[in-house]
């Protein structure tokens, strides 16, 4: 694939008709040795958030070699990487994925959220006495953008039961949470851990693995999550009040902090009305969030230089598709010169845009190219925080917010 220095590089050479994915393999390897030094245990990446081949190259470059996986095609896929280890980390599987999954695919870990799901795992790997079985605990979602604990999870009420059925079968018993996905609060962590060991001291069993999830943040351009180092002290002061035994393995599971700020999106301007851009991609494609959860992504202006006098101004996105829903209210902050024909980038689609792409109406065709400049965003870069950002964005964020507000 090629690679370019930059987007406007890229489009020094290039008049692209479809939606390009711009991929930043550096920034990804950057986020996993990160994790990778900071975590007080093992890092499993979240493969569900994007399978991007050379984005898992660089992760796997990085030192990653655990992964939670969530479907057999995940779990097809991640098997044929060196050494992976996998963990089939969804709470809710089909006897068929169980079997297969052990079976054909080595699969030795599991989670589990009910009775009735531990009865599954053990019938359909013939009892099997080399299982990690993973009890997956319902905790507040405090300060997430995305809440899980409605859908999975066993109550705390009813999770005293099922750990001592999982640990009379289980080889490895492991207790497994999630705050929430863009979880913005360290304290989210350590609430869920004083959970953990509650019921381990209720329950009076020996846990092997302890697993806190994932969750963690990344910036956009709506929001400043606390910096990542307070999560990692949130989550050593909160194992420390865990009755763990000295062989107790602890694992999380990063997914969007590893790879969001990785991939951005090129996309063209079909057509501008007023205020509103038509672009070639939307909440069809890689931009469900912005559409359904009301994400700002950051944008820029690439392929030209805006005009002297251009000033900035807020607009909404309409995607490319016949649906009225292909709408992205934003608001993206733009030079108010552009038309019909400029490209913009958009930043932080990384986690979960190019997961979620369809091809409705015949879109979701995408190119794709690298580059090597930084993200517009990054928690582990130069601009790691307001103190940190450089000038230009600080001032771009500042201006934002003033739009938004309706200065």
């Amino acid at each position: 694939m090629d690679n370019f220095a930059s987007a406007d590089a890229f489009l020094a050479h290039s008049a692209p008709e479809r939606p390009v994915l711009a991929v930043r393999p550096h920034a990804a390897a950057r986020a996993a040795r990160w994790f990778l030094d900071h975590f007080p245990g093992e890092v499993a990446y979240a493969y569900k958030a994007n399978s991007s081949v050379f984005l898992l190259g660089a992760l796997y470059g990085a030192g990653i070699r655990h992964f939670d996986v969530a479907s057999i095609p995940e779990i097809a896929d991640a098997a044929t990487i060196p050494k992976a280890r996998l963990h089939f980390m969804h709470p809710v599987k089909s006897r068929v994925m169980i079997a297969e999954a052990y079976h054909r695919y080595g699969v030795r870990s599991f989670a589990l959220d009910s009775l009735d799901e531990l009865e599954k795992i053990l019938t359909e790997t013939g009892h099997a006495r080399d299982l990690t079985l993973w009890v997956r605990l319902a905790v507040p979602a405090i300060g997430a953008k995305m809440p899980l604990d409605r859908k999975y999870g066993v109550t705390p009420d009813q999770a005293h039961a099922l750990v001592l059925a999982t640990r009379r079968v289980a080889h490895e018993l492991g207790i497994t949470f999630h705050v929430g996905s863009q979880t913005e609060q360290p304290s989210a962590y350590g609430v869920a851990l004083g959970a953990v060991q509650r019921l381990i001291i209720e329950a009076g069993v020996v846990v092997d693995r302890l697993d806190v999830g994932g969750g963690f943040p990344s910036r956009y351009a709506d929001g400043e999550p606390s910096p990542l180092p307070a999560f990692m002290d949130a989550i050593r002061t909160g194992l420390a009040k865990v009755s763990l035994p000295e062989h107790c393995r602890v694992m999380c599971e990063p997914g969007r902090a590893l790879v969001a700020e990785a991939e951005s999106l090129i996309v063209r301007v079909d057509a501008r009305r007023g205020d509103e851009l038509f672009i070639n991609d939307g909440s069809y494609g890689t931009l469900f969030d912005a559409a359904h959860m009301g994400w700002r992504f950051p944008v820029r202006l690439v392929g030209r230089a805006a005009a002297p006098n251009a000033q900035a101004r807020a607009f909404s996105f309409w995607g490319p598709t016949c649906d009225t829903i292909d709408h992205m209210a934003g608001p993206f902050v733009l030079p108010d010169d552009i038309g019909e024909g400029d490209y913009i980038e958009i930043g932080m689609i990384g986690a979960y845009g190019r997961a979620i792409a369809s091809r409705f109406n015949g879109y979701g065709h995408y190119d794709e190219v690298i580059l090597r400049d930084e993200p517009m965003f990054s928690l582990y870069g130069a601009a790691s925080s307001p103190a940190d950002a450089t000038v230009g964005e600080a001032a771009a964020v500042a201006r934002d917010d003033a739009l938004v507000a309706g200065a």
